[in-house]
């Protein structure tokens, strides 16, 4: 078909609609290529997919580890995990509650403790993936598996803070020297090295720290 100044229209020139449709694409028109014209750099939003690794389940890994012994560790190393990280938010609760005389000092103390804790859950969670597992990650899962006593949501006295904090560490040392042992008998020196090193020794100082707020001794006046 001809135009008024003699020359083909499009659809005439490429055969079709269709072939003149693919020819707009080439040049950009309506196109999605990364030609500076499209939607390239638009997210993809809304997807969804199977799960890669299922929770409680080990992929080898090239360690020098048998599959048993990565299992048991990561097991163990999971338990851990979670009540670490009711530990840290428990600090973070009280570092928000905290009152009273010696407010400033607990709500400093606290908050510390609460980030030593945290870089123990980044540890304690990339060991776990090291050995080929899952870790724990999301609160109502976290919620599900660990063993502290869950406290109320509203503020408590400092000294039944206190107390929640030292029940919690006191748990957590006794569980180190358990998974210690146990990858020291399975030649797993990596978990044992980690338990001890890091999370053990910074829990016993912690305790240490937080213990001594507890003490019944005069501030002014001997006995």
């Amino acid at each position: 078909m001809k135009t008024k100044n003699g020359r083909g229209s499009s659809a005439s020139r490429h055969g079709n609609p269709m072939e003149a449709g693919r020819h707009r694409g080439e040049r950009g028109e309506g196109s999605h290529r990364n030609d500076g014209r499209g939607d390239d750099a638009a997210p993809l939003l809304r997807q969804r997919g199977h799960e890669t690794q299922r929770y409680g389940s080990v992929v080898r890994m090239p360690i020098g580890l048998d599959e048993r012994t990565c299992q048991r560790s990561c097991d163990a190393l999971n338990q851990l995990l979670a009540d670490t990280i009711s530990l840290r938010d428990l600090y973070k609760k009280h570092h928000w509650q905290v009152a009273g005389h010696t407010f400033y000092q607990l709500h400093l103390l606290f908050d510390k403790h609460a980030e030593e804790q945290n870089e123990l859950v980044d540890t304690i969670a990339e060991r776990i993936q090291l050995l080929g597992g899952v870790s724990v990650a999301m609160a109502h899962d976290v919620a599900e598996l660990t063993r502290l006593e869950r406290p109320p949501r509203g503020r408590e006295e400092v000294p039944v803070q206190i107390s929640r904090l030292l029940e919690a560490h006191e748990l957590i040392c006794k569980s180190c020297r358990e998974i210690a042992k146990q990858a020291d008998d399975a030649g797993d020196d990596g978990t044992n090295d980690l338990v001890v090193s890091d999370v053990l020794r910074t829990n016993e100082l912690q305790a240490w720290f937080v213990s001594e707020h507890v003490v019944d001794t005069p501030l002014v006046k001997a006995e």
